[in-house]
């Protein structure tokens, strides 16, 4: 009886892992995945049934979860490839880089024909900067497959990452051409066009994009804001617009809303909208800092405050943002704050000029001289060499009596504005500065000066003898 009824359970169990697949193939994840995890319950050793489980999780973007599924299935099928790959990918997509690329390694000693191994290594390496390791497992995936789509649109984020767009959409194009239905391949061209100052071509291939995908909401996000940098703002509107009909609580559209209100001059509907955009998402990086300025120009000192430190909080990685954030910390003498927005910079881009000119601003309205100087120095030795920078570096010089690092490097402002006041003030300043000491130099190597020293030496021995005698006496 008992073998009867297990026979039935696991037959049962067979059925709701075959309707989960239909289920997935239908794009109905949740009752996929519910009907897999009653199948797993009954027969928790059928490691397809797992790596079915990751496959649905993975397309709920449930990735922790899915790695845990393709564990499990590696437990009890250890050798196998494709949950290896899986898995991997998993990892990267979670940050976990050396276990993704130690199971690729495990892969390749496996199958040293998979091609997948190498294809989605490519992402990895991408992602820790390491594009020359990329570009080798690209070249070792198109010896086994020439023609895989995914291999091209890999190294195309490789060289967009590397700003190399001219490369980048070579390879994306031959992706859409190897799989025209690619997911947002158009929009891959058109953000490389963008970014690599070709507006025309980036148009047309927001279009494309949209006319194969009219829903996609990122898309059309970013389309309107392509939009809005070319002063199409009647377009733009439209876009974001288009957006809040499909989803009215899209914050991010909501918060271009109010950019585009800002660009116009109409300050009290972009409030609005920046308002509205922190209640739909309260963790959406802009509005506030949108919000500050807006209260800075209104002299409401307290509300700037507020609303930039709640943004500080915030995890902003834009350089440019921070930048902005940085310079507004300064404006509303913050300069702790503004310290740590321009070394965020620094971790995000370690040879942004202007990050380390920013702190040498920073330092200065700390009155750390000396930290301030060595940052304007390193800006000016990557290249920042505008007349504010080298006045201000000059006057720190001054400031701290290094005259001739002061006088040359005012020397390289003056050939950059000849007539420019305040570099003439400060040629003047430096040069009154090194006359001054070279007179006094000359002093103090003078027989008179020499014979004063000595009597004023003398004298002062004198007074200290009585000072201490009176001590002594009072004792």
């Amino acid at each position: 009886m008992f073998e009867t009824e297990d026979y039935n359970s696991w037959d049962q169990a067979g059925q709701m892992a075959s309707q989960a697949f239909e289920m997935y193939e239908n794009g109905e994840m949740t009752m996929a995945l519910t009907q897999l995890q009653e199948a797993i319950e009954i027969n928790p050793n059928n490691n397809a049934w797992h790596f079915n489980k990751g496959l649905t999780l993975d397309a709920l973007d449930r990735f922790e979860e899915a790695i845990q599924a393709y564990e499990r299935a590696l437990a009890l099928n250890p050798d196998d490839p494709e949950t290896m790959n899986c898995l991997a990918v998993d990892y990267t997509r979670t940050g976990q880089y050396d276990l993704s690329l130690s199971l690729f390694g495990r892969i390749e000693n496996i199958d040293p024909s998979f091609e997948p191994c190498y294809c989605n290594r490519i992402i990895t390496y991408t992602e820790i900067d390491q594009h020359d390791k990329a570009e080798e497992m690209f070249y070792l995936a198109q010896q086994i497959n020439p023609d895989c789509p995914i291999c091209f649109y890999n190294i195309g984020n490789s060289l967009f990452s590397r700003q190399q767009f001219e490369k980048a959409i070579w390879c994306w194009k031959k992706t859409a051409m190897l799989e025209p239905a690619h997911p947002q391949i158009n929009y891959r061209i058109a953000q490389a066009y963008w970014a690599g100052g070709d507006p025309h071509q980036a148009r047309q291939y927001f279009l494309e994009e949209l006319r194969n995908a009219p829903g996609d909401l990122d898309v059309i996000l970013d389309f309107g804001i392509f939009l809005l940098k070319h002063d199409d703002i009647d377009a733009a509107r439209e876009k974001f617009n288009r957006i809040t009909e499909f989803a009215p609580n899209f914050a991010p559209a909501l918060f271009y809303m109010g950019e585009l209100e800002l660009a116009l001059g109409n300050r009290l509907p972009a409030r609005r909208f920046f308002k509205q955009a922190i209640s739909k998402d309260s963790c959406i990086p802009g509005p506030r800092f949108r919000l500050a300025q807006l209260a800075i120009e209104d002299d409401d000192t307290d509300d700037a405050h507020d609303y930039l430190r709640d943004e500080y909080e915030l995890d902003i990685c834009d350089v440019d943002v921070l930048l902005a954030m940085g310079s507004t910390f300064l404006q509303i003498d913050e300069p702790d704050y503004a310290t740590d927005c321009f070394l965020r910079v620094i971790e995000e881009d370690r040879d942004n000029i202007d990050a380390f000119y920013c702190l040498g601003r920073a330092l200065v309205a700390r009155g750390e001289i000396e930290g301030a100087i060595q940052f304007f120095e390193h800006s000016i030795t990557l290249g920042r060499k505008d007349m504010r920078t080298l006045v201000q570096t000059a006057e720190l010089y001054l400031k701290t009596g290094r005259l001739g690092m002061a006088a040359k490097t005012i020397a390289v402002a003056r050939t950059l504005a000849p007539t420019n006041r305040q570099a003439i003030r400060l040629s003047m300043c430096t040069q009154t500065a090194l006359l001054a000491d070279k007179l006094k130099r000359r002093l103090e190597r003078s027989w008179l000066y020499q014979k004063f020293a000595l009597v004023l030496a003398g004298y002062r021995c004198r007074i200290r003898r009585v000072i201490r005698s009176r001590i002594k006496h009072d004792r």
